[in-house]
């Protein structure tokens, strides 16, 4: 899944995928801001899988 990510290097948004893909580019980037990913990531750690789909925090 890519999201609209700012890249550094051309100084413009961009569709980029979590390894850094660039969908606009063709091609990989490497100073790119991935706060987002990493935001997406803690929040299913702390919460867990099951919680992030049904919002159910009893087994």
């Amino acid at each position: 899944m890519s999201k609209w990510c700012f890249n550094y290097e051309s100084g413009e948004y961009e569709e980029i995928d979590r390894d850094g893909f660039s969908i606009s580019q063709g091609g990989y980037v490497f100073n790119w801001d991935d706060s987002e990913f990493r935001r997406e990531e803690e929040e299913f750690n702390r919460w867990g899988f099951y919680h992030s789909i049904w919002g159910d925090e009893d087994d």
